[in-house]
């Protein structure tokens, strides 16, 4: 993995270095430095698009394949709605949206579901069908009580030829775009809007940046502008987002840490946490997918206020295949221990990545790389933070971009008091 550079104007730099030299250091505060100690990993997918806006099926057909592919938890995240009310679709457009050879989507939903549940109008050529609802498709999944579907929406908001796009996971109500008159505003716009729910309505939500880098939309020193934001896409299975940057534009992995220095040593604020996620829109063939990535959140139970927290505590990992078994900091002795599951015939990398005090011009530095399915990495005392990316040598069944490999990415630690 290549260092990156941060390209701060010379004033900024000077502020950085006064920061250093002239003032004792304190780590931004966490709620909690401990993880629960009962619990279980859940797999979920936090970016999930349906034909209620620009996926191409019916948004019980795409839970039906998340459930029989072993995930916890869904949240449906379409743009700037939520799947309520009443809402018919002529047959012909749901059709247009397949891939050329499918057998046809309302085939495989009547095959799946029956006439008794698909609901058709109109004469043949001209019929609708009724897409369910979030409260309609419930009962079919979650009563056995091992999977949970989570009611979320993707923000989809703009600044210009800037896409400003939020998914907000634990919803209570749809949250139109609130718009602004930069980047900055546009994003602390909404995220107030979804603090203003989440407060009114008693209920944690979260929300994620999503990728950053689709039409170069939030450099990293917008994303560390915003300390409100605490999550962002560090991993985003759509192919067009520009997932490992170009020669003038950084990769998802560099502006996480890129804006993580900035957050600590400019804006004081605590670093951002990396969500990876499917953002699938195609489930008839095509490569905009399901199955790409998704986070393991370590939680007491499948509860969608428990995930929520969990993740904000940064109990979690975002992943694309990679398996953990265990990820674990110490305070005390300042060591970080990760254990990876393995797997036959399968190597595994991992690479111990952050940005040092003493040379804050250098973010993304590779600590220390572990070969094996355990790995530890001694704190010195020097390290703003330290995140670790674990890489396979199994190529991804399913990938975004050419010669994948399936990973994970666990969260910054090291940087607490």
């Amino acid at each position: 993995m290549m260092k990156s550079k941060i390209y701060i104007p010379l004033l900024l730099l000077l502020a950085v270095v006064f920061v250093i030299v002239y003032r004792e250091w304190s780590e931004p505060e966490e709620q909690n430095v401990e993880w629960v100690e009962k619990g279980r990993w859940f797999k979920g997918n936090t970016h999930t698009h349906s034909l209620w806006s620009d996926g191409n099926d019916l948004p019980e057909m795409i839970v039906d394949w998340y459930k029989k592919e072993g995930y916890d938890f869904l949240a449906l995240s379409d743009h700037n709605t939520l799947s309520r009310g009443q809402k018919w679709m002529p047959v012909n457009q749901v059709e247009k949206r397949r891939q050329k050879g499918d057998s046809g989507t309302l085939a495989k939903y009547l095959e799946r579901f029956g006439k008794d549940w698909v609901e058709l109008r109109g004469e043949p050529g001209s019929e609708e069908v009724r897409l369910k609802t979030l409260e309609e498709i419930r009962p079919h999944f979650e009563d056995d009580g091992d999977f949970l579907l989570i009611e979320a929406e993707e923000i989809t908001d703009k600044f210009r030829q800037y896409h400003i796009h939020i998914n907000a996971i634990n919803l209570g109500e749809v949250i139109k775009p609130q718009r602004g008159d930069s980047v900055v505003e546009t994003m602390r716009n909404n995220l107030r809007a979804v603090k203003e729910q989440s407060e009114r309505l008693g209920r944690p939500i979260l929300t994620h940046l999503n990728h950053p880098n689709f039409h170069w939309s939030v450099t990293p020193q917008q994303l560390a502008e915003v300390v409100e934001e605490q999550f962002f896409e560090v991993y985003n299975g759509h192919p067009g987002i520009n997932h490992l940057g170009d020669t003038d534009h950084p990769s998802d992995e560099a502006i996480w840490d890129i804006a993580n220095t900035l957050r600590m040593l400019v804006h004081d604020a605590p670093p951002l946490f990396g969500v990876a996620t499917d953002d699938s829109h195609y489930y008839h063939g095509g490569n905009v997918s399901p199955g790409r990535g998704w986070v393991m959140v370590w939680a007491e139970e499948l509860d969608a206020n428990q995930l929520v927290k969990s993740m904000e505590r940064g109990e979690f990992y975002a992943s694309t295949g990679v398996v953990l078994k265990e990820v674990k900091y110490d305070q005390g002795s300042r060591k970080h221990l990760i254990e990876v599951t393995p797997a036959e015939g399968v190597d595994f990398e991992t690479q111990f990545i952050g940005t040092r005090r003493s040379t804050p011009d250098t973010t993304g530095e590779v600590f220390a790389t572990v070969s094996g399915t355990t790995a530890e990495y001694q704190l010195s005392g020097d390290e703003l933070y330290v995140r670790a990316v674990i890489t396979s040598t199994r190529e991804h069944p399913n990938p975004s971009y050419s010669d994948q490999k399936e990973q994970a990415w666990t969260q910054p630690i090291g940087w607490r008091k």
